[in-house]
């Protein structure tokens, strides 16, 4: 009989690398042997990370039950959309749900270190150096696991790694300035999605400092340098000015960073016994905030469909995980053309192009079933 080391193997421990070894370990009762590799970076350190996280309510809902969720957050009870020098507007509340919220800002650093406590609740092996890599010869072979000089025999391998994924590949001539405010009129519960030429703006309610904004401004790389090097006075008073005066002044509170976006995105999540997730299989426009919130159905979806694998892990895992595959493509596809579509049709500068995307968001404000799709994705997703 055929040795393996582990019958599923993690390769990276970002959030949804965590999620997806704490909810198998949890729902096999310890009955599997996992393995988590966590790549060391030093550029990167997870536990200081200042960026926060927009997650929508199927995703807060997943979280808690498996007892992920961070002790901090701030909650989104509206969601306001809105295009810049242009009418039309929506508003997006959770009283169209009969929910208490649409989701929750939460800290990334925060939600990190919940979901390290409560691996190290779990029967998880922990392996942490270079970044693990995964190849199989055959549909009956082994997977091996490859970590500097080690390898490790496994069943099944999860790569959710964020190295950029193969395949569909597109540029926006953007960067995202991420950074903190404070705001002088605060609006708690309410998210702004504010459309401009130069990208959207994005200011959301922020889980730690009081009466504060979390800011990701999406521009041309040259704007977003330009703004990432004014003093804070300028700053804050450029940002206020881009954003409008609905919160007064915008004073801001954290250095900014600037990341390029792009979206990547693989045709296929599955070869053999070795599936992709997360960022490994789709790297999003951060526009509505959906990028690990369809990670997380990637997680959730992989495990439903894992369960009956999990009873006797000696038959053949290519089955459940082509169901996980399929399962997942009408989802991916809809959040990946969403992100796509809406910081495009936004910035393209034509008059009339903007006159109609300001009439679809006065429609939708206006009549409730225009807007339910739009806002029964952003609350939890394409689900089957």
């Amino acid at each position: 009989m055929e040795e393996f080391d582990f019958d599923i193997a993690i390769l990276g421990a970002g959030p949804a690398g965590c999620a997806l070894a704490c909810t198998l370990a949890s729902v096999s009762q310890g009955s599997l042997r996992i393995a988590l590799f966590q790549g060391i970076s030093k550029q990167h350190d997870p536990a200081k990370d200042t960026r926060v996280l927009a997650l929508n309510h199927g995703s807060q809902v997943f979280l808690e039950k498996h007892r992920l969720w961070p002790d901090h957050s701030a909650p989104i009870e509206t969601v306001h959309v809105s295009q810049k020098n242009r009418l039309g507007r929506t508003l997006i509340s959770s009283k169209d749900f009969n929910v208490p919220m649409l989701g929750s800002v939460v800290a990334y650093a925060q939600l990190y270190r919940k979901l390290q406590e409560r691996l190290q609740q779990l029967p998880v092996t922990m392996l942490s150096g270079e970044l693990a890599s995964a190849t199989q010869e055959n549909g009956n072979a082994p997977v091996i696991v490859t970590q500097g000089e080690k390898t490790w025999r496994t069943r099944i391998a999860i790569q959710c790694d964020g190295i950029k994924p193969k395949g569909i590949h597109r540029e926006y001539n953007q960067h995202a300035l991420i950074t903190s405010a404070r705001a002088q009129f605060p609006k708690p519960g309410w998210a702004w999605e504010r459309f401009t030429r130069e990208g959207p703006l994005a200011v959301l309610p922020h889980p730690i400092y009081k009466d504060a904004q979390s800011i990701v401004w999406c521009t041309s790389p040259a704007r977003a340098q330009e703004l990432a090097e004014l003093d804070d006075a300028m700053f804050s008073q450029t940002l206020t000015q881009h954003f409008g005066e609905r919160l007064g002044l915008l004073s801001v509170l954290e250095k900014r960073t600037v990341f390029p976006l792009h979206l990547s995105a693989s045709k296929n999540t599955v070869n053999g016994h070795i599936a992709t997730l997360g960022n490994a299989a789709q790297t999003l426009h951060p526009v509505a905030g959906q990028g690990l919130n369809l990670g997380l159905r990637d997680v959730a979806t992989l495990v439903h469909c894992l369960k009956p694998w999990m009873l006797d892990t000696h038959q053949d895992a290519a089955p459940f995980l082509d169901n996980f595959a399929n399962s997942r493509k009408l989802d991916r596809r809809i959040t990946c053309e969403l992100t796509d579509f809406l910081p495009r049709i936004f910035t393209t500068g034509n008059p009339l192009v903007e006159h109609a995307c300001g009439l679809s968001l006065l429609g939708m404000d206006l009549i409730k079933p225009l807007r339910q799709p739009l806002a029964l994705h952003l609350l939890q997703g394409f689900r089957n």
